[in-house]
């Protein structure tokens, strides 16, 4: 395909870092254009500060959502769509892959650390303008949206590239990332310097001070698209996840209640209403910038949806004999607590492709556009839409601050408002919850192992009531099947210390191997982009770990019927409805 990662941003008007080099441009270009004269100029240049990439699919392949076809699928030995899948989904250092590849480690640095970029020379350019940016009415909404855009995409990198927030204490001894907050106006930077690599705790700090001189600030009638901006909903959803995951759950309840309202039912999305004629048709009605769930938009260039087409990782029915869990009733067939059976506001919403449901099947959401630049030659770009922020996730990071805090009615109506938002008829009431979640997580496939307090001795999570833990089950239940696809169960994993069972067959072994991540496994901090590494900037370590009782990788033969899979996956056409 041809295709062009930084399109958005050949109309930057600024010189821009380049982490990955380590170095930045000596001198201006020619062409630069002067950004101090205009604060239309300042909001045009914040646009092109959005990233074009996610970390989704690493996330989700490093995560328990989707399983390897290979192992629960008699006779396939699918190869991977991309090499670099492999090695996520076995959780190895992630490199082998070319730059101009998608959804890779790469793409999301490099396009994060240019987004930041673009922040700190926005706040350069208002510093030149305005003595007091802040407070004056022409570069205000700007000066708040380039704090709150530099604080996500930090927010986003330490939770892939580091540790998960522990504690202050513990946290300040994880190697975190880089915070850049400045122009970077010299030519060689060594980036390890401890003026650049924070320790998680420290990067919390400043992306906690980015958001709160930001967060007061935004205008909603200062864009024209508010959705692919960090409008007033998207600024209060990511200090309320911020707060959730450093586990200032007051303040977590305080900026999600500022997004939501005071009738959180009115804004979540209105399944309902969605039309199945097409898979475009839901798309539209998903992706709508108007629909008040969605509070941010981002468009990327990923092949989502082309690895999931290569029928190699699926979400799908598990294997007893694997102990593989069943991800498709997890996610979104096997029934809930207050639900049996598919969950009705995906009625006609999941799909699979041509070689038929036992490969797997997905829902819509995760479809891609096409944009061809040439019909005939059949070349474009392969866009995806993702929401970084919703109204139902947000609503579910204040109920899980709301069990915290020992408001667990309120957390019980917060959830009863999620499944009435999936068409759920039934009211969820306490004993559903402990019903349907009871029992341990190896009986229990809707149950995961936590480890908060290994991960923390200051997690609160041991002195919750047995009806609270089961709330947080729920929740943890609940944000996996809202999330799914966006990478966001791989931060609940890391944050709550969720043990990750992988069993994979490479396309050409006939062993099984079956491997676990557990809790403390520094496997769960993603390796930083192997161009980084080699231009001097220091690795992350990532020793396999093994447990107290030994087990770690293992190798378990079984019969294969070496008969080749259907994979007449080539046209788009090849889906079908569910």
């Amino acid at each position: 395909m041809k295709r062009n990662l930084y399109s958005l941003w050949a109309f930057c008007m600024v010189c821009t870092l380049c982490v990955s080099s380590c170095t930045a441009l000596d001198e201006e270009p020619d062409n630069r254009t002067d950004i101090t004269s205009s604060p239309d100029k300042i909001q045009q240049l914040l646009t092109s500060g959005y990233p074009v990439s996610v970390p989704a699919v690493i996330c989700e392949l490093s995560g328990d959502n989707l399983v390897d076809n290979n192992v629960v699928v008699p006779a396939t030995h699918n190869d991977a769509y991309a090499l670099f899948h492999e090695q996520a989904y076995e959780w190895e250092d992630i490199d082998n892959y070319s730059t101009d590849e998608d959804d890779t480690p790469y793409t999301v640095w490099e396009a994060y650390y240019q987004g930041i970029a673009v922040a700190n020379h926005a706040i350069e350019a208002m510093l030149e303008m305005s003595n007091d940016p802040a407070n004056d009415p022409e570069l205000s909404n700007s000066w708040g949206e380039a704090h709150l855009l530099r604080a996500y995409l930090h927010f986003v990198l330490v939770n892939v590239f580091a540790e998960a927030y522990k504690d202050e204490t513990q946290s300040a001894n994880d190697v975190g990332i880089p915070y850049v907050s400045a122009v970077e106006k010299t030519v060689t930077v060594d980036y390890s310097n401890p003026r650049f690599r924070k320790s998680v705790a420290e990067v919390y700090n400043l992306i906690e001070k980015d958001i709160l001189e930001g967060i007061d600030l935004v205008d909603d009638s200062k864009y024209k698209v508010p959705a692919y901006h960090f409008n007033r909903n998207a600024a209060n959803a990511l200090a309320a996840r911020f707060y959730l995951y450093k586990r200032d759950y007051e303040q977590c309840v305080k900026y999600a209640t500022a997004a939501l309202g005071n009738n959180p039912a009115s804004s979540l999305r209105k399944w309902a209403t969605m039309s199945s004629n097409t898979i475009y048709t839901l798309l539209n009605d998903f992706n709508d910038e108007t629909a008040s769930c969605n509070y941010m938009l981002q468009a990327t260039y990923s092949l989502f949806d082309r690895m999931l087409s290569a029928c190699r990782y699926a979400i799908n029915s598990g294997s007893t004999a694997e102990k593989v869990d069943a991800t498709k009733d997890i996610l979104y067939e096997g029934g809930g607590p207050n639900w049996s059976g598919r969950l009705k506001a995906f009625d006609g919403k999941i799909y699979m492709w041509g070689a038929g449901q036992a490969y797997g099947s997905w829902l819509f959401r995760v479809y891609e556009y096409f944009e061809y630049t040439d019909k005939i030659a059949g070349i474009g770009y392969v866009h995806i839409i993702y929401q970084p922020f919703t109204a139902e996730e947000t609503l579910l990071c204040r109920a899980e601050a709301e069990i915290y805090l020992g408001q667990t009615e309120k957390a019980l109506a917060d959830l009863g408002f999620w499944t009435s938002s999936h068409m759920v008829d039934e009211p969820l009431t306490q004993a559903d919850i402990n019903r349907f979640y009871r029992g341990e997580p190896s009986k229990n496939i809707y149950v995961s192992e936590l480890h908060p307090t290994d991960m923390s001795p200051e997690w609160t999570y041991d002195g919750l009531s047995d009806d609270a833990k089961r709330l947080i089950d729920c929740v943890l239940h609940f944000r996996r099947i809202e999330t799914m696809f966006e990478g966001l169960r791989w931060f609940d994993i890391k944050r709550y210390g969720i043990t990750v069972h992988h069993a994979y067959r490479d396309p050409h072994e006939d062993d099984i191997h079956h491997d676990y991540l557990r809790w403390n496994d520094p496997r769960r901090v993603l390796q930083i982009p192997q161009n980084v590494i080699d231009a001097g900037y220091p690795s992350n370590n990532r020793t396999t770990s093994m447990d107290s009782k030994g087990d770690g990788l293992q190798s378990v033969p079984v019969p294969v019927d070496n008969t080749p899979a259907n994979k007449d996956l080539e046209n788009a056409g090849d889906e079908a409805n569910l």
